[in-house]
Formats: C-alpha cells, structure tokens, sequence
C-alpha cells in the first residue's frame, strides 16, 4: 500500500447499484475467504472470543438478561474485524502478495491516518445505545428484577409486565442506532483504508451512497443483520465464518457504490 501523500487523495463519486449488488457483493467476498481462510478465521475468532467474554461475565454476575443490549448492539463493533479483511479483498483485487507481516501492518500503520477517529465515533455511538438501553431496563422494568422466580431465564423476566413493549421500543431504537452507523461505514470504512481522506469526508460520501441507493442498501443491511444474528445464535461460533465473507463482500459492496 503506498504511503500518504501531502495532497490527499480525491474522494470518489457515489453511484447506483441494483438490487444485483447485494448477491454479487456476497458471491465475491465468499470467493475471497475460500482464496484467503487463515486470515478471515483469525479476525473473526477476535470477534467471537469477545463474545465468550461478555458471556461469561454476565453469566459470572448473575445478570444474564444485563447481556440483551450488549448482544443486540453486539454487531456495531463488526467494523473493528472488517479493516484486516477489507485490505485481504484490496490485495487479491490488486494482485498483491497474501502475507502475514504485510496484511497486519498495513493494518497497524492505520493508528496514524483516519480509521482511529472512525472507530472513536463508533464505539461512542455503541456505548450511547448501552446507555440507553439500560435506560430503558430501569424506566420499564425496575432497576432490580426482583420479580424474577427461582429458576426463570432472562426472555421470562422480559415477557412479565411491561416487558413485551420495552422490547418492541427497545428494537424501533436499536434498529435506530444500526441505520446510523450502517450509513456511516457502508463506504465510509473502506475508503479510509483505500485512500488518504478524512473521515468527515468519508462519512458524507458513504451517506450520500446510503441514500442514492436506499432500497438496495436497506437490503444489504437487513441481509447483513440476518447474517449476523444467524452466526451469533450458536456461541456465537457461526461468526466464524458470517463474518469474513461479510467483510469481504462489504470491501466489493464499496467498489461497487463508488467509482
């Protein structure tokens, strides 16, 4: 990858997909971890012991329904993963050698570009929505759950009282804060990583792209959250393979949304 240059780069200009887009992103990135498994298993494995941690020490407290929140916003911080595959897909496109030593410093050289104010802006917006999804714990159901029998798990404390529209509230919210950060990343993420820009920029374009393509892009992101929550059901080691070929397909998604 060459070095930053004074000047900066020219941001490039959104364009239209079709709903073609979204099969076609999928299909390639799929091709991409088949080329490359070692590096897709080994970002996604950083994922998944993430969320054997949150478990346990949620389980470790007593406090297993405390771990909704965290679950449901649990896939705000995929972006993290994505960088070490975007730039995977950006080597097999570009012809450049697969290594280890290449790959992760290209990955650390990111600390000083853009990417860390990206991520600052990310993990704020992620723990916003803890805050006010514990918010919403206190103001519908108490702060203790007292009411809880001996033995009852965390969907039957949910489903008592005013439980069942704290959750139907609580999605309308969440699915808020993923629209959100779904426009922020869809092409803000890959172009830090493929050009010298800042991240403001990036952010406006990758909204500008959201929005020329909004029925398509509201297709990717509901394809991705099914994906995602269909990885994150067993242990959350279906990630384990959701999520390469999701970051891989988001790096063609990009090149496919800007020229």
């Amino acid at each position: 990858m060459s070095e930053p240059e004074t000047g900066g780069d020219a941001l490039p200009e959104a364009r239209s997909v079709g709903m073609g887009a979204i099969g076609a992103a999928l299909g390639a990135g799929l091709r991409d971890f088949r080329r490359a498994p070692a590096f897709g298993l080994f970002f996604s494995a950083v994922y998944v012991l993430g969320g054997w941690l949150l478990l346990a020490v949620a389980s470790a407290a007593g406090r297993e329904w405390w771990l909704i929140p965290v679950v449901a916003g649990f896939p705000l911080l995929g972006p993290f993963t994505a960088v070490g595959l975007y730039e995977v897909s950006r080597r097999i496109e570009a012809g450049e050698r697969l290594d280890w030593p290449g790959v992760l410093s290209t990955i650390f050289r990111q600390k000083d570009r853009q990417l860390p104010s990206m991520t600052a802006v990310i993990l704020v917006l992620f723990l916003f929505w803890i805050f006010v999804a514990h918010t919403m714990f206190a103001l519908f159901l108490g702060l203790t759950p007292a009411s809880v029998t001996a033995g009852a798990g965390p969907l039957d404390f949910l489903m008592q009282g005013k439980g069942p529209l704290m959750l139907l509230i609580g999605t309308l919210v969440g699915a808020g804060f993923a629209g959100v950060l779904f426009g922020m990343v869809l092409v803000g993420l890959p172009v830090l990583l493929d050009r010298e820009v800042d991240f403001i920029s990036a952010i406006i374009l990758s909204f500008q792209a959201a929005a020329l393509n909004f029925w398509p892009m509201l297709g990717w992101g509901l394809t991705i959250t099914a994906l995602l929550l269909a990885g994150m059901a067993p242990l959350f080691l279906g990630l384990l393979v959701v999520l390469p070929v999701l970051g891989h397909a988001s790096w063609h998604m990009y090149r496919a949304l800007t020229e």
